[in-house]
């Protein structure tokens, strides 16, 4: 087994492929496009959060190193592209999606300061 061969891409393509398509049922690429959203800021901030925690949770049990987490963003990004979303849309998903497999998902009250 070779260094590049610890996970599958087709397993990390198609794990992308069904988040984004969790997303969109969650949250539709036509409410995204339209100009008169109906989806609260707070709605919106949990659907991603439940998305993206499935994603850290793949990322655990996978092991994905560098390259596999940069597939896997990459291959979600042109996911959500493909399905539709607005770019500003794209990029904040993406980056959350980073976030969550670099650092993983920050444990409620983790932003209150310690005393």
């Amino acid at each position: 087994m070779g260094l590049f061969s610890i996970f599958s891409n087709k397993e990390v393509d198609a794990f992308a492929n069904d988040l984004a398509a969790d997303l969109a049922k969650r949250y539709p690429p036509a409410i995204d496009v339209s100009p008169d959203k109906r989806v609260s800021e707070n709605r919106l901030t949990r659907v991603l959060e439940e998305t993206l925690l499935k994603a850290a949770e793949f990322q655990q049990q996978h092991k994905l190193g560098v390259i596999g987490k940069a597939k896997l963003g990459n291959k979600f990004k042109w996911q959500l592209k493909e399905m539709g979303y607005t770019d500003k849309f794209i990029d904040v998903a993406t980056e959350a999606l980073m976030v969550y497999l670099t650092r993983g998902p920050q444990p409620q009250g983790a932003s209150a300061g310690k005393r």
